[in-house]
């Protein structure tokens, strides 16, 4: 039996303030969840309000279908990825909505469910889907991969100066059975970084994690190839909120809007632009928001999160 789906929902004042939600508004939350942040936005909407849901987990689907049942005369929800944002929105005849939210990375019942194998802390089968629908899981990395793209994965996606020691003893491992938990796994990781290291520094096995899990649900690619694509679906004035959790997400996101307020790709020396590139609006977080140190009192899963809010503008 499946225990409540809860994840307690990363600076919801702020995002509902950046998003400036407007009553008769369309809003789109690519990033469901539990349902918190869409609750909020829900509540400022009117009946003329929309808001789509998006959420590839279908643990996530059903807890905000509970949580949101008192606004489904304004609310939709999808299960799906939110790299379909488009073409949802078109079997919808929806061109452009008011704001976006995308509340990246696991959520904590996703960590807390032992099962689904996103969590270091629990031995359970080496799964980490968001979307049990896929076939591939983390068990299939980190058994059929080769040395060398264990390696590339663990070094590039959790940035672990241990990569190349790391993937050495999962091959070894591996040789002798398979490794089919994250129990198992955890230990491998342990065992090759040296002890003094371990003292420090958190789990050993944190990197890696979260290393294997971006590469099973390909977050990184995923985010870097939608996320101009989204900016374009915002109506005059939309804006666009992101929450990441980790360097590689906020780098992509803070590089990307950066990129949409000025495109320009001319030599500094012309003196006027002939690229032709437009800037698509303005970048209203110059440094990304933190929580507040009350939330980190109460959530310390929020401590790495970090908010960069982009506003569309036409010209």
């Amino acid at each position: 039996m499946q225990s409540e789906f809860k994840h307690i929902s990363i600076m919801p004042d702020e995002v509902i303030e950046y998003l400036n939600i407007k009553p008769d508004g369309i809003y789109v939350d690519g990033t469901l969840g539990g349902g918190g942040h869409a609750f909020l936005v829900a509540g400022r909407l009117s009946g003329q309000g929309r808001l789509i849901g998006i959420d590839q987990d279908g643990d996530a689907i059903r807890a905000a279908g509970e949580r949101l049942a008192d606004y489904r005369d304004r609310v939709e929800i999808v299960r799906d990825n939110y790299s379909s944002m488009r073409k949802i929105l078109e079997d919808r005849s929806i061109d452009r909505v008011d704001g976006i939210l995308l509340d990246l990375g696991v959520s904590s019942w996703q960590l807390d469910q032992g099962q689904r194998g996103f969590s270091y802390r629990e031995d359970a089968p080496l799964d980490m889907r968001m979307d049990q629908r896929q076939d591939l899981t983390a068990a299939d990395i980190v058994n059929d991969y080769s040395e060398t793209d264990l390696f590339h994965v663990i070094r590039n996606y959790g940035e672990d100066p241990f990569a190349k020691n790391i993937a050495k003893h999962i091959v070894r491992a591996r040789a002798e059975k398979p490794v089919e938990t994250t129990g198992q796994l955890a230990d491998i990781i342990k065992a090759s970084i040296p002890a003094k290291v371990r003292k420090g520094g958190g789990h050993p096995a944190k990197r890696t994690f979260q290393a294997l899990r971006i590469e099973v649900n390909q977050e990184l690619e995923v985010l870097k190839s939608n996320l101009e694509d989204m900016v374009d679906l915002l109506n005059d004035g939309g804006r666009m909120c992101v929450i990441t959790f980790h360097s590689l997400e906020d780098r992509i996101v803070k590089k990307t809007f950066r990129a949409c307020e000025n495109p320009c790709i001319c030599p500094p020396e012309f003196p006027v632009c002939t690229c032709g590139k437009v800037s698509k609006g303005r970048v209203l977080t110059r440094k990304p928001v933190l929580p507040d140190p009350n939330e980190l009192e109460e959530n310390s899963r929020a401590r790495s999160a970090k908010l960069r809010v982009f506003e569309r503008r036409m010209i």
